[in-house]
């Protein structure tokens, strides 16, 4: 029962750092390390013959040892004497799930976006492009807000459901290992000329880590909506439109915030110079305001807290 203590608070501390600060940006953050380590391999081996042999090698071989190395740095930290051991493991526990979410920094960044666009189309432009991989120089205002909600759909299930998914399952180690598998997805997993056989185990990956915890994340977004306002007919709208995407997973999180919002998401946009034909989700093309966006962050933050309240639960009842 200890250990099923240490690891609620743990949890429990490391989402309250990360409603509190975000991302520390002065502080060294794993994601940046997986990043370098992700561009160092490919820019050596992604070239000549047996390139998505070499992008496996490193997809599988990264996401290893990320799992393996975490593993032990916490095996040896509770060999420790047990007070002391049990005490730095909190504190190496609370930080790793610190630095895994990244529900207050992505929410930061969309509300900046509205604002950045209220003033004006280039400032938008700019700030969208810090939180989406498309081009955005020739956006309109309302594609720029759309792309800022789409991304905050979107990366609910990334940046906070999927962590704390995998965290349940297999604890640190696993959460910090799914980290790395979104990180190699984010920068190797397209289908352009460059990445298409490099960052094809990449992509599988993490459409695979990412199948139930985003379905997980439609379903904890559009629950509390539907209970409170009677409208379940919305279960349907994201059955129907969550398969509307290039992605297996991302649809069903950005189907259910168009569901919520009456709005229309996705369609073509241009990544690395190349255009990428995207279904449609949902049909009421209207203008979104930032009363859209407020409402967006509440539903984001309702999920966040139900799934770390699930999270706890299945660490409680699992001991």
């Amino acid at each position: 029962m200890d250990s099923c203590i240490v690891a609620i608070v743990s949890l429990l501390v490391g989402w309250l750092l990360d409603l509190l600060f975000g991302d520390p940006a002065r502080l060294p953050h794993p994601v940046v390390w997986f990043g370098k380590t992700i561009a160092f391999f490919e820019h050596r081996l992604n070239k000549g013959n047996h390139r998505q042999l070499k992008g496996a090698l490193v997809a599988v071989g990264l996401i290893v040892f990320v799992y393996a190395a975490t593993y032990l740095i916490r095996h040896y930290i509770y060999l420790l004497p047990s007070i002391t051991g049990r005490g730095w493991g909190w504190v190496f526990d609370s930080i790793i799930i610190f630095y895994c979410l990244a529900g207050t920094t992505l929410i930061r960044e969309v509300r900046e976006v509205f604002r950045a666009v209220d003033r004006s189309l280039e400032e938008g432009r700019k700030q969208v492009a810090r939180i989406v991989g498309r081009d955005t120089s020739e956006l309109s205002a309302q594609e720029v807000r759309t792309a800022a909600l789409e991304t905050l759909a979107e990366n609910l299930s990334d940046g906070v459901i999927a962590p704390l998914f995998w965290f349940a399952i297999i604890g640190v180690p696993g959460m910090l290992a799914y980290k790395m598998v979104n990180t190699l997805d984010s920068m190797i997993g397209y289908k352009t000329e460059r990445y298409r056989d490099f960052g094809c185990w990449a992509a599988h990956i993490d459409d695979i880590a990412n199948y139930i915890p985003a379905r997980l994340t439609a379903l904890l977004m559009v629950l509390p909506h539907a209970i409170l306002n009677f409208q379940f007919s919305i279960f349907n709208f994201v059955r129907k439109n969550g398969r509307h995407h290039a992605s297996p997973n991302s649809g069903y999180p950005e189907a259910a915030l168009a569901g919520i919002l009456n709005c229309r998401f996705g369609g073509p946009h241009y990544y690395f110079g190349q255009l990428f034909p995207k279904p449609y989700i949902g049909e009421n093309e209207r203008p979104l305001t930032t009363e859209d966006m407020k409402k967006a962050v509440r539903i984001n933050r309702t999920a966040e807290v139900l799934m770390v309240v699930l999270t706890a639960l299945s660490l409680w009842l699992c001991h």
